[in-house]
Parts: C-alpha cells; sequence; structure tokens
C-alpha cells in the first residue's frame, strides 16, 4: 500500500479509524523552521469530528497532535519529523453488522479483492480518519511555504448544488471562521436549511472547494510528467471523497475561445517580477510550471456515503442484501475536508519548492 507522498518533502502516514491511533513522518523538512505543536493544532481542529455544524458527526475527538522527534526548541532540525494523534471515541460495535457486508459507495469491496481482509471498523484505513495525518503534515509544509511567504487558503463555494455566489459577494479571507468554511455569509441560512432537510431524509450532500495559492514562484512544477498542475490534481484526488479537480477555469475552458481563454500579458509593476495578468483562466499554471500568479483549483466532493436510508448490495459470498449503514457519520465532507484539501496543496507546493531550490543549486567547485 502506497502510504507516502512526496520526492524531498516526504510525508509517510499510517493507522486506521478504529485502531489506536494516526500518525505520519514527515521527511525532508530543512533545518531551522519555527514549528510547534499549536501550529499544527489549529489546523487539525478544523478538520476534527465534530467541528462541522450542523452537517458534522456526533463522534467527538480532541485530535490532540504529539510531536516525537525533529524539533529542538521551537524549530526544526532537519530530521525526521513524526507525530501521533490518538484514537479516543471509538464505537466500533457500530460497524459489527457490516462485516460481511459491501456497503454502496464505500471501498469495502475493493479492499476485500485487493487484500483479502479488511478492517471494518468504520472503513478501517479507507476512513476519511486518516485523513488528519495529511492534515498534520500539510501543517508542517504550510511552516516551510511561510518562509517564502507562500500562503494558501481554502473555502467553500457550492453545497448541494446551492452557489454561494447567488447569495453574497465573496469574501474568502474570513472564510476558515464562518460555518461550512463558506466563502460568503448569506449562503449560511440556505445551507443550514439544506442540511436540516437532508439530515431529517437520512440523506447526504457534497458540494465543490475552493483553494487558492498566493506568492507560489514562478518556475515551480516540472515539464513532462510532473506538471504542477498533474501533481496537485493527484495529491487532491487521492482524497478519498473528491470527484474531480479544475485548474483555473477548468472545464468552462472547453467552451471557450483561445481569443477569451488566453491571459494576456502586460509588463510588471516592478523589474524582476513576472508580467501581469489581467485575467486567470490558466489558474496561474502554464505549461506545467507556475507563472507566479494566483494559483487556483476547484475540487468536487461527492456526498458521503454512510446514509441511513435502505440500500441494495451483497455480501460476501455475492448474495443479495438490503442494509443501513449505523454509527455516526458527517451530512457532508465539508467544511471538514477544506484543510485537508489545504494540506494537500501544500505538501505539493513545499516539495516542489525543494526540488527546484536543488535544480537552482550551484554545483560545487562552480560559481
Amino acid at each position: 500500500m502506497s502510504s507516502s507522498f512526496g520526492r524531498l518533502f516526504t510525508l509517510t502516514t499510517f493507522g486506521e479509524s478504529h485502531g489506536a491511533g494516526i500518525g505520519g513522518i514527515v521527511d525532508g523538512c530543512p533545518s531551522g523552521i519555527l514549528l510547534d505543536e499549536a501550529q499544527i493544532q489549529r489546523e487539525l481542529d478544523r478538520r476534527r469530528p465534530g467541528s462541522g455544524g450542523l452537517a458534522g458527526t456526533t463522534r467527538r475527538e480532541s485530535d490532540t497532535v504529539h510531536l516525537l522527534s525533529g524539533i529542538f526548541e521551537g524549530v526544526t532540525t532537519g530530521t525526521p519529523i513524526a507525530f501521533f494523534i490518538a484514537n479516543e471515541n471509538q464505537r466500533s460495535k457500530d460497524y459489527s453488522d457490516l462485516a460481511e457486508l459491501w456497503r454502496p459507495g464505500h471501498a469495502d469491496m475493493g479492499y476485500d479483492k485487493k487484500y483479502g481482509i479488511r478492517d471494518y471498523r468504520g472503513g478501517g484505513r479507507s476512513s476519511g480518519r486518516e485523513t488528519a495525518a495529511r492534515v498534520a503534515g500539510g501543517a508542517i509544509a504550510q511552516a516551510l511555504l511561510a518562509t517564502e511567504s507562500i500562503s494558501i487558503s481554502a473555502c467553500t463555494v457550492e453545497l448541494g448544488g446551492i452557489r454561494a455566489s447567488d447569495y453574497g459577494a465573496d469574501a474568502p479571507e474570513d472564510a476558515a471562521d464562518r460555518p461550512y468554511a463558506a466563502i460568503c455569509e448569506e449562503v449560511l441560512p440556505v445551507w443550514d436549511d439544506l442540511v436540516k432537510e437532508i439530515r431529517s431524509a437520512g440523506d447526504t450532500l457534497g458540494g465543490i472547494v475552493r483553494i487558492e495559492a498566493r506568492n507560489v514562484p514562478a518556475g515551480l512544477g516540472e515539464p513532462v510528467f510532473d506538471k504542477l498542475d498533474a501533481v496537485l490534481a493527484h495529491a487532491l484526488m487521492s482524497v478519498g471523497a473528491v470527484k474531480a479537480v479544475e485548474v483555473g477555469s477548468g472545464m468552462e475552458a472547453a467552451r471557450m475561445h483561445g481569443s477569451e481563454h488566453n491571459d494576456a500579458f502586460f509588463p510588471p509593476e516592478k523589474a524582476g517580477e513576472p508580467p501581469r495578468t489581467t485575467t486567470n483562466h490558466a489558474g496561474g499554471i502554464l505549461g506545467g510550471i507556475s507563472t507566479g500568479g494566483p494559483i487556483i483549483l476547484h475540487c468536487a466532493v461527492k456526498p458521503i456515503p454512510s446514509i441511513a436510508l435502505p440500500q441494495n448490495s451483497v455480501n460476501r459470498q455475492g448474495e443479495a442484501v438490503t442494509l443501513r449503514v449505523g454509527g455516526r457519520h458527517d451530512i457532508c465532507a465539508i467544511p471538514r475536508i477544506v484543510p485537508v484539501l489545504k494540506a494537500m496543496t501544500a505538501l505539493t507546493l513545499a516539495d516542489m519548492l525543494l526540488r527546484q531550490r536543488r535544480m537552482n543549486a550551484v554545483p560545487e567547485g562552480r560559481a
């Protein structure tokens, strides 16, 4: 099982939904970067169970992170950074009836076919619980990116087919402190009503998350197989609930003319800076390489597959069954998936930043 991400800045994670806990190791982080548990905890608090408001699960976890290595006197030492997050509120008995059944929309069947065994308690390794380690690793990546003034924000622009833009003006800078990580305030009561309706019906919702990375220097990314947009798509699509990723104008690009889609260049405001553009249909990436403009991404998040309605399925013997999924589940992966997507973007950019630094390094003995 591939549980590592990155080439130079790498994150390897471990743990299951109902095991002892979740953890990971970040390797390749440079020394001398300010980092403490509080920085990581702030990101984890946005993802932890119980933080989803009306759309959230009733499972309660503190998601308290413990740094085990790689930090001394508040700075990174350049050695592997290990961390651990204990599972505190498991109720494995909720899943005992599902040991021999394959839940629609879940990875149960795939895991059985691949490994011949699976941890059915909350989905085991395929549970969204594993994303806690991604968020912790991403927080470390953000500490590295901050040394270059690179910032990443993420917000929800659509929930259950209702677009925030139909209700108010964009204010993404405050999204992290709003319910649903909403891009605007005005849409909140509409989304609240929708979530209440869907919860009463025993169903679930999907949505769309927007990610923006600013101050990314021009030149990050490789021109062929490791294009920056390709690696970002890989990173974001590796999150279980994500079914599509758009860069810049995304699917809308197929409906535009070249004269509309091209972002015209204008002289930079300061010498040495990348040229300016008045549009950003490319989403800050051309030819797989960052342009210096804002990197704009949208992720389509599917509805939570664990629903309270009866569903047709089969068991491991291939016999027809009807099941209802018990346990404690979110109505929507939003807003808890938002910091996860932010983290995967940070991990990608941190890795690409180090790869570019290595390429730009002057070989020993050469001026």
